[in-house]
C-alpha cells in the first residue's frame, strides 16, 4: 500500500511548489496509472515515493512504513525501474543482479530462481554474462526491470517503463505487472501512453502544476468528464499547456 497525506515538494531555488498538497493512497492488489504532462510533478512524485527526495511538507508512507523516518525498511518493501535507468557500466548484469541481490539479503536460491525466471522473460539470458557498458537502451531497461524483482517486492515502482522497449518486452512487462497485483502487489507506474493505462490500470490519478487534478477508475472518470476515452479527459483537464519536467 501507498499513501501520500498532503504532500508539497518546493525547490530552494523556484517560487513553484513542484508538487503541492498531494493526497493518493493505492491499495494492495491495485495496477495504479499515474499521468500528467512533462512539467506536472510526476517523477518529483516518484523520487519522494522511493526516498531519493524528502518533502517539502506532508508524509509518505510504504505498506505504513513511514519514509522519512524509517527510510531502510520503507525502501526494502519497493522495487523501483526509473526513468532511463543508470545502471554500473563497469559490471556485467550478472553482477549487477547479485550486487542487488546482496543488497537486498536475497538467499542464493531465491535469487537463481528469480534471475532465470525474469532473464528468461525478457529474452536477456544470453547478454547478462556482458558488461553493461556495451547493453543497448532497451537490454539496459530490461535489466533494471529484473534487477527491480530480484528481491520479491511488495510495492512496484515504475517510472515510464516501456520506454526502449520493444513490442514483446513491453508485451511481457504489462503481463508481470498484472501478474503481480494478482499476488496482491501494489504496482504504481507513471507513463505518457495513455491506451496502455486505459486499457490495463485499475484507476488513475492525473497530477498537473503538482496538483492531483483527477482520480479514479477509468469508467468514473468517464462518466464525471462525459468523455470517451482518457486521452479526452488528459486534454481536457490539461489544456492551458504543458511546462518542462523539474
Amino acid at each position: 500500500m501507498i499513501s501520500f497525506e498532503n504532500v508539497t515538494k518546493q525547490y530552494l531555488k523556484s517560487s513553484v511548489k513542484a508538487v503541492d498538497g498531494l493526497t493518493l493512497k493505492v491499495e494492495a492488489g491495485e495496477l495504479f496509472g499515474f499521468i500528467g504532462p512533462n512539467g506536472a510533478g510526476k517523477t518529483t512524485t516518484i523520487k519522494m515515493l522511493t526516498g531519493i527526495l524528502r518533502p517539502t511538507e506532508g508524509r509518505v508512507f510504504v505498506d505504513g512504513t513511514d519514509m522519512a523516518s524509517d527510510p531502510i525498511t520503507a525502501k526494502r518493501k519497493l522495487g523501483f525501474v526509473p526513468d532511463g535507468a543508470d545502471l554500473f557500466d563497469r559490471l556485467t548484469g550478472m553482477e549487477y543482479l547479485n550486487f542487488l541481490g546482496d543488497m537486498y539479503g536475497v538467499s542464493a536460491s531465491d535469487r537463481k530462481a528469480r534471475m532465470e525466471k525474469y532473464l528468461d522473460l525478457f529474452e536477456l539470458t544470453d547478454a547478462v554474462g556482458g558488461r553493461i557498458a556495451g547493453y543497448s537502451k532497451g537490454m539496459r531497461q530490461k535489466l533494471a526491470t529484473i534487477g527491480s524483482l530480484i528481491h520479491d517486492p511488495d510495492v512496484w515502482v515504475l517510472d515510464e517503463p516501456m520506454m526502449g522497449l520493444d513490442p514483446k518486452a513491453s508485451y511481457e512487462l504489462k503481463e508481470e505487472m498484472k501478474r503481480q497485483c494478482a499476488q496482491g502487489k501494489t504496482v504504481f507506474f507513471s507513463t505518457h501512453v495513455l491506451d496502455v493505462a486505459e486499457k490495463l490500470c485499475t484507476r488513475v490519478a492525473l497530477i498537473h502544476h503538482g496538483r492531483l487534478a483527477a482520480e479514479g477508475t477509468i469508467e468514473a472518470l468517464k462518466n464525471a468528464e462525459h468523455a470517451e476515452s482518457l486521452e479526452q479527459i488528459f486534454l481536457e483537464l490539461t489544456e492551458d499547456g504543458h511546462q518542462e519536467e523539474e
